[in-house]
């Protein structure tokens, strides 16, 4: 592959001032519409030590709007970043609609260096590849422009410019000295070459291609990256329009509900027995030989370095508060976090919609609660359109793609689905309707919610059957008796830890 890679003819003074006045100019033009769009662009900066790729990175900067511009440089990971899921540092990262990121380093930085130096055996390699074609996947689908930049030497040009720079000693340009990993990569010239066409290979789509600049000469390369953006960025706003006139003056019908559970059709929740109760004395008991059992498991936990993640989802009235409260009073409070999720604010639709939960996600030996969650794509999101059905349909993909990383680096995943029946929804309404102290809890929403049960049922349904998965299971927790359903939460949680600690 590299070798196919056609030199680039030396480009002169006088003709790079010359192209150069052109291309920035359709540059900035460009970035307004972007803004205007409000299409969010990536550029991923790759490729070989000493192909100068901080060169490029200094001249786009110079090239565009810096008010709508930012570079992020991914070197040696924080201490943070080391406990976190592998994407993690990059979701935080990701630029809003109608902002330009340029990624110094990217996803594909550490599993290369890895595996070149023989740190990843393939199939690990391989599997990381996948992850970041879903990844890309999940960001072009949102709208996002991946632009995937491989910055080529030959090797005896790599060792050319290297050496100069060596001898240089920081009176050049710049003032930079080689590196110690450009010493260290530049004598595993060839292994990393291979291992980045595998790369290359593996992740070249037609929604995020890569392209391969030859970067001999300095004028021609920078010429070279500046017109691939270009016409990357003109491409996508003319798409972008496009599809918004589409979108504006269509009278088609919308697409058919693709349910795996009809409304008409019996689902999970139709199998949970809603008549089991529990005693005063059991409930006692019980609650309190959970709670002593989850205050240790989460100690453990973080000690040895293990995250978990609750997700807490049910009907309206289900009692999620109260058994979060149950759950949060077994726990140092130094080691958890309830996050509360609503509706998005201005700033979080500004993103693709896992950007908000990817920031809560806890490093290592650290317990998050949520209280809703990113299921809401598939839930009220779906039932009450704010989601195309397009973008609900994919979420079930996106989510276990989410769950997946986190569940990979170590974290415990727990999801709860809280059960209850109509009529017992029914009475606590109007219990709380009626108690003073309670009726800050009853809202407009909840009853329009009831009025579409059957609705959310088949969409709670498809939840479970698509977003079920060996490491992140469902689990349905009957509540229709609010102790049994405290007392079945604490244990769900703490069993599903105590399991993990059993298996570290």
């Amino acid at each position: 592959m590299f070798e196919a890679i056609e030199l680039g003819h030396k480009v002169s003074k006088a003709e790079f001032a010359e192209a150069e006045v052109e291309l920035r100019t359709r540059l900035l033009a460009v970035q307004r519409e972007l803004r205007r769009a409000e299409v969010p662009v990536v550029i991923l900066v790759n490729g070989v030590e000493g192909a100068g790729k901080s060169e490029v990175t200094n001249r786009l900067s110079a090239w565009l709007d810096t008010r709508g511009l930012v570079t992020h440089t991914f070197w040696s990971e924080t201490d943070e970043e080391r406990e976190s899921p592998g994407h993690w540092r990059f979701w935080k990262r990701l630029p809003a609609r109608g902002q330009i990121a340029v990624f110094f380093g990217s996803w594909y930085t550490y599993p290369i260096v890895e595996r070149a130096f023989e740190r990843m055996d393939e199939h690990v390699f391989l599997r990381a590849m996948n992850r970041i074609n879903d990844l890309e996947r999940l960001l072009t689908l949102d709208g996002m422009l991946v632009i995937k930049l491989w910055f080529h030497l030959s090797k005896d040009d790599q060792e050319k410019r290297l050496n100069k720079l060596a001898k240089d000693n920081g009176r050049g340009k710049g003032g930079r000295r080689p590196t110690p990993w450009e010493k260290t990569f530049t004598k595993r010239y060839d292994v990393f070459a291979q291992v980045a066409e595998s790369a290359i290979r593996a992740t070249d789509s037609g929604a995020s291609p890569w392209h391969l600049i030859e970067s001999k000469s300095r004028r021609h390369r920078d010429l070279c990256a500046g017109r691939v953006i270009l016409a990357a960025c003109e491409a996508r706003v003319a798409e972008a329009w496009t599809t918004r006139v589409r979108d504006a003056t269509s009278n088609t019908e919308p697409a058919q509900d693709d349910s795996v559970f009809p409304a008409s059709q019996r689902t999970i929740l139709d199998t949970v027995d809603l008549t089991a109760t529990i005693s005063d004395e059991d409930y006692r008991s019980q609650l309190a030989k959970y709670q002593r059992r989850l205050g240790a498991a989460v100690w453990d936990a973080w000690g040895r370095g293990i995250a978990s993640v609750v997700v807490f989802e049910g009907w309206d009235a289900a009692g999620k508060g109260g058994a979060i409260r149950r759950l949060t009073a077994a726990m140092d409070a130094r080691l958890f976090r309830v996050v509360a999720v609503g509706a998005p604010t201005d700033e979080e639709r500004a993103f693709h919609y896992l950007w908000r939960f990817w920031k809560h996600v806890p490093r290592d030996g650290y317990l998050r609660i949520f209280d809703r969650s990113w299921y809401g794509r598939v839930l009220v999101e779906r039932v009450e359109g704010f989601a195309t059905p397009a973008e609900w349909r994919r979420a079930y993909r996106e989510i276990t793609h989410f769950e997946g990383q986190l569940t990979e680096h170590g974290v415990v995943v727990t999801k709860l689905w809280l059960h209850l029946s109509q009529d017992e929804q029914l009475r606590r309404f109007e219990e709380r309707q009626q108690t003073p102290w309670k009726q800050f809890k009853i809202t407009d929403e909840d009853w329009r919610n009831r009025d579409k049960w059957d609705a959310y049922a088949a969409a709670v349904g498809d939840m479970v059957a698509r977003t079920s998965t060996a490491d992140a299971p469902w689990i349905i927790i009957p509540g229709n008796d609010k102790r049994l359903a405290r007392v079945e939460v604490v244990k769900a949680v703490t069993k599903r830890l105590e399991a993990a600690l059993a298996k570290s």
